[in-house]
């Protein structure tokens, strides 16, 4: 709901970006906009827990040996909270990837342009079950395998 009062016709923005012409309400921006609104509180969790296990030492012995700020986070502080941004990432995209409310009332369903796997799940168990189990079958398959390769590279990591 939040979605549409900001950026629908009549919104917060919406009037302003539709006298420029851009309308986002039931576009594919919207499934990306909608997607990001749900799930981008996993990833903001995780980047703020990775980044506080970053040792202050290293940041400080960087910046007296003459290191920018900007090139101390590149360079140091992203790559140790890699592992923690990567698992963000990985919840914030299976927050996503089973969004269904935001997707539904802010991109609408509509074939081929806005719907998603769960949106099409939902419109398949209205006709055909047999699609509606094969489409959840392959949301559960992309989902066990993306965790199955970040458990992988954790304990890859750990290995090292």
């Amino acid at each position: 709901m939040g979605l549409l009062l900001a950026f629908g016709r009549r919104g917060l923005f919406g009037a302003f970006l539709e006298r420029h012409g851009i309308a986002i309400p039931f576009t594919t921006p919207a499934v990306v906009l909608a997607e990001t609104f749900v799930s981008a509180p996993f990833f903001i969790q995780a980047a703020i827990a990775a980044f506080r296990r970053v040792d202050e030492n290293l940041i400080a012995v960087a910046r007296t040996l003459g290191a920018s700020p900007f090139r101390t986070f590149l360079r140091v502080a992203v790559p140790l909270s890699a592992p923690g941004l990567v698992a963000g990432a990985a919840m914030s995209w299976a927050r996503s990837l089973g969004e269904f409310g935001a997707t539904l009332l802010f991109a609408g369903n509509l074939t081929g342009r806005t719907q998603t796997l769960p949106l099409a799940v939902y419109t398949a168990m209205e006709s055909d079950l047999r699609a509606a189990r094969a489409l959840a079958l392959v949301m559960v398959a992309a989902s066990f395998g993306l965790l199955l390769v970040l458990r992988r590279m954790s304990s890859e990591g750990r290995d090292a």
